[in-house]
């Protein structure tokens, strides 16, 4: 899902706050407009709605252009969104507010899909109990979901980091590093967490579904580019809903849909449904919404913020984890009022609840 490091995130801070860089002027009134997604079990309807006239329809609908763009890497699609030459990405809670909001990009959450339930993972070798994670060296990529995922497992079982050793790992090799015997403990998630519970040494015990609605994976657009055109808003939420009544239908369509979407993901159906199983997707707006405007989101982002901080992912020389504002649905913040760069909205979603768009 997230394939974040710590010399991207440094790059990317240091190319959109300083050097003699500046961010966009306010965005204007247009018609054609950049979406960024990236191949994941939760973004995978972006493809397949490009690909089957939804995105068109939508676009056609409210008279603009929607050009919808694949990327094979999830950092490269948040750095050229944060850079501007995207007006939405598909992205992770924690994503957002450490790229494009730490980069000084006001940024806001038009759909919550879904939350990762079991598709991100700790996995041991030869043992079968969280606990004998102490003194292992874990294999994940640093500072991403992964790294989250593994605070919060740690915590879990009074642990901290300082009781294991983190190996910066990429997500690419992943399968082939848990069959090294130097790698005893990993962090990763779908498919690669799939393949590697499918040898005969491998056990999963922690994940993503213990910590349930935390990893949520959000389509963004820009703030100014939003309210300068709400249209589009309400166009890619038209997109999603659609899409999701398609593939989430018990039809010979729908199983078209989970079909097209596993082999565009590099799997089948069988493998994309299993990949579903463990994602607590929302198919209808009515759900996200309340799941968006549930109080438990505030926590969560609490978590996120204090991670990150820690980190050193909320910019160089961050004062607290209070340096950036994050806006809730009903209009709190958490952190600073003045520098508000994410925001979570129900708006566009309580449209499609409501058949208004």
């Amino acid at each position: 899902m997230t394939k974040l490091s710590k010399f991207l995130v440094t790059a990317l801070l240091a190319s959109t706050l300083g050097f003699g860089a500046t961010l966009p002027a306010l965005a204007q009134a247009k018609t054609d407009f950049k979406v960024a997604w990236s191949i994941y079990v939760g973004w995978m309807p972006w493809g397949y709605a490009a690909d089957n006239g939804i995105v068109q329809k939508w676009a056609d609908k409210y008279g603009i252009t929607i050009e919808v763009t694949q990327f094979n890497d999830y950092v490269e699609s948040m750095n050229q969104y944060t850079a501007g030459a995207y007006d939405a990405v598909t992205l992770t809670n924690m994503d957002g507010l450490s790229i494009p909001a730490a980069g000084g990009v006001d940024t806001t959450a038009v759909i919550i899909g879904d939350f990762s339930n079991g598709n991100d993972a700790v996995i041991l070798k030869d043992e079968t109990e969280l606990a004998a994670i102490k003194g292992q060296p874990v294999n994940l990529v640093e500072f991403s979901v992964s790294h989250y995922l593994l605070a919060r497992a740690l915590e879990s079982a009074g642990m901290s980091e300082r009781d294991v050793n983190v190996v910066n790992t990429s997500d690419p090799d992943m399968v082939g590093a848990f069959q090294t015997p130097d790698v005893t403990a990993m962090v990763t998630w779908n498919p690669m967490v799939s393949e590697i519970l499918a040898l005969p040494d491998a056990t999963n015990v922690f994940n993503s579904a213990d910590i349930p609605g935390e990893i949520i994976d959000l389509m963004v657009a820009n703030t100014d580019v939003l309210a300068a055109n709400p249209d589009f808003g309400k166009a890619l939420v038209g997109i999603w809903y659609d899409t999701m009544a398609v593939m989430s239908a018990d039809t010979p369509e729908g199983a078209a849909a989970r079909q097209a979407m596993g082999v565009a993901s590099g799997t089948d159906q069988a493998g994309f449904e299993a990949q579903l199983a463990a994602t607590k997707l929302f198919p209808t707006p009515a759900e996200a919404v309340a799941f968006t405007t549930a109080p438990e989101l505030a926590t969560t982002m609490e978590r996120v913020r204090t991670f990150l901080f820690d980190k050193g992912l909320l910019g160089s020389g961050a004062p607290s984890a209070d340096v950036i504002g994050i806006e809730l649905p009903d209009g709190t913040v958490l952190g600073d009022a003045a520098n508000v760069k994410l925001r979570f909205t129900a708006s566009y979603m309580s449209m499609a609840a409501d058949g208004a768009l």
